[in-house]
């Protein structure tokens, strides 16, 4: 006599049911989040454009005289940074600092010096790019007209590098610790500093119109990665719901693979 069969038991529905809602919020979750990262660098690439035209703009204007001591409070770096001033008054003699600089010249330094304007404030001019083991050549003695680019102080340091003024070992250019150093008075020192002009006449070093205008312009390439996230998102819950639909078939009454159907004997 033949003993009967008997049917596997059949794991219990309801986590499973669960368990594939989780994922598919899960995976509704991450598609909404990577489209909005996607949209936001699309957003930051338009402000980037924006950006470079506008400084595109500034670089070739014509010079406007630098702002004077009651616009100072107001600079700042998206609507300043990269104008194109002049600035008109003396050189400070022995205020000359050195700042740590990579130019397409090579490894060197810029050479920074304070210059005080006909209302007796101080601009500080970064006078060019010398190479190192070059000789700078004094500044220029007696009234001067400075035009150049103007730009935002660089506090702090440099990359992984802090500058250390007690040692005068500079890797960026902080206008207020420069300042400081040479004892000028703070109040009086614009926050700001000039990159001068090339003067084509001056075979010397200092060498001036060195200053790199460039931006990291990423962004179409994130935005690309993250909507590329997002059709990943797509992909899993399109395999999610076909492999609910395939388990939903296998499982209808009548089937053979159906633990519920005894095999004829």
């Amino acid at each position: 006599m033949t003993a009967p069969v008997t049917a596997a038991p059949v794991p219990p529905a309801a986590p499973r049911r669960r368990w594939r809602f989780a994922f598919a919020a899960l995976l509704t979750v991450a598609f909404c989040g990577f489209i909005a990262l996607g949209v936001w660098q699309l957003q930051r690439m338009a402000w980037k454009h924006d950006l470079i035209a506008r400084v595109d703009a500034r670089i070739h204007a014509a010079a406007m005289p630098a702002p004077a001591r009651t616009q100072w409070s107001a600079i700042n770096e998206a609507d300043d940074s990269y104008r194109r001033v002049s600035v008109t008054g003396r050189f400070v003699p022995d205020g000359a600092t050195r700042t740590q600089a990579v130019t397409e010249l090579g490894g060197g330094f810029w050479l920074l010096q304070p210059l005080r304007t006909e209302a007796g404030d101080y601009v500080l001019v970064n006078r060019g790019f010398v190479p190192a083991g070059g000789t700078a050549s004094p500044a220029p003695e007696g009234r001067v007209v400075v035009e150049g680019l103007l730009r935002m102080s660089e506090p702090e340091g440099g990359f992984l590098r802090r500058n250390a003024p007690q040692q005068d070992r500079w890797y960026s250019r902080d206008v207020a610790a420069i300042a400081r150093r040479h004892g000028l008075p703070a109040e009086r020192v614009a926050p700001f500093f000039v990159d001068a002009d090339r003067d084509p006449a001056v075979r010397e070093w200092p060498r001036g119109g060195m200053t790199v205008v460039k931006f990291r312009d990423p962004h179409l390439s994130y935005a690309l990665t993250w909507f590329g996230m997002a059709l990943l998102t797509l992909v899993g819950g399109g395999l999610l719901v076909a492999s609910e639909r395939r388990l939903r078939h296998d499982r209808r009454p009548g089937r053979p693979s159906d633990p519920h159907v005894l095999p004829p004997g």
